[in-house]
């Protein structure tokens, strides 16, 4: 290979990895929230927009399933020790294993209701996992009272890693007394995890450090 053959060489790749490195900065970080259904993802995506630009955008219930749509809100910016995230929060509706209009009954709705919210959380369900395709970060909200081994959990976990989307778990309701985010950091050690109330807003902080670490 001749001398001036390389250097053609040598600067095409210099630009093919300037190129690469500017569209990876450039592309818009969407943070999908994702977890069992009342594990306090819409709360969660309600306490961030209202931390950074002043207000909720989801309906939070204690009926399973009250999201069962994908909420997005835009232009959402983290900002910590001189660095800046910039990204979409995208709310998911509830991910399981199984829908049973039976459990809707339990929150007073009637059979004919309840069978219309099993159908549509269904269909939440599938949407939320197309998103995956879409999403560039998730942040995986656990319920700390609750066992986090769950096929929920595992299959969730296994489809970020298989896609290589960086995630974060958020050990959320850390305000209740039965909570044990120590089960769930003993669990999935190799994970970042983020002790949380949602709810309450505490520990937000260390969430939004994480957050910034782990996507920007």
């Amino acid at each position: 290979m001749n001398l001036k053959l390389q250097k053609v060489i040598k600067m095409r790749n210099f630009f093919r990895r300037f190129l690469n490195k500017l569209l990876r900065r450039d592309k818009k970080l969407k943070i999908g929230l994702y977890g069992h259904p009342n594990s306090g993802k819409t709360t969660l995506a309600n306490t961030m927009a209202t931390d950074w630009i002043g207000k909720p955008i989801g309906i939070v219930s204690d009926i399973p399933h009250e999201t069962r749509n994908v909420y997005r809100q835009e232009r959402v910016s983290i900002v910590h020790d001189g660095v800046e995230l910039d990204f979409d929060i995208i709310d998911t509706p509830g991910i399981a294993t199984k829908v049973d209009y039976k459990n809707f009954l339990e929150h007073g709705l009637s059979e004919a209701e309840a069978k219309e919210r099993a159908k549509e959380a269904t269909k939440g369900i599938i949407e939320a996992i197309k998103w995956l395709d879409d999403v560039t970060g998730v942040l995986l909200i656990m319920d700390a009272t609750m066992d986090p081994l769950t096929q929920a959990n595992i299959t969730i976990i296994g489809n970020l890693e298989a896609r290589k989307i960086p995630f974060v778990i958020v050990a959320n309701k850390i305000d209740l007394p039965e909570a044990s985010p120590e089960r769930i950091i003993s669990v999935f050690p190799q994970h970042v995890v983020v002790p949380l109330s949602a709810l309450h807003g505490e520990n937000t902080g260390e969430l939004y450090v994480s957050m910034v670490k782990k996507f920007k």
